[in-house]
């Protein structure tokens, strides 16, 4: 969904960088060692278009009322590759 991405992780919530949900691969921005990266991915079973269902500004609804799924990993890029900080053990 191109309205919806991770962020980057820091002492605030969703701070910069901006993660797209979509995009080409080798396009997008550069990993770095340091970087800490909420990364959100939403699929969804039918048309793209959503709405917030209620006054607390989260929660999401398809138009068609197709069914979605929301995950979110916190991933730090160090020297030895990616580690994901939320996997379960």
């Amino acid at each position: 969904m191109e309205d919806f991405g991770g962020h980057g992780i820091g002492r605030r919530m969703h701070e910069d960088p901006a993660v797209p949900n979509e995009g080409r691969p080798g396009r997008g921005m550069p990993l770095r060692h340091g970087m800490c990266l909420a990364i959100e991915p939403m699929l969804i079973g039918g048309g793209t278009d959503t709405y917030h269902a209620a006054p607390d500004g989260w929660t999401l609804r398809t138009d068609d009322g197709s069914r979605a799924a929301h995950a979110e990993h916190t991933v730090a890029i160090t020297d030895a590759g990616p580690r994901i900080l939320t996997a379960r053990a």
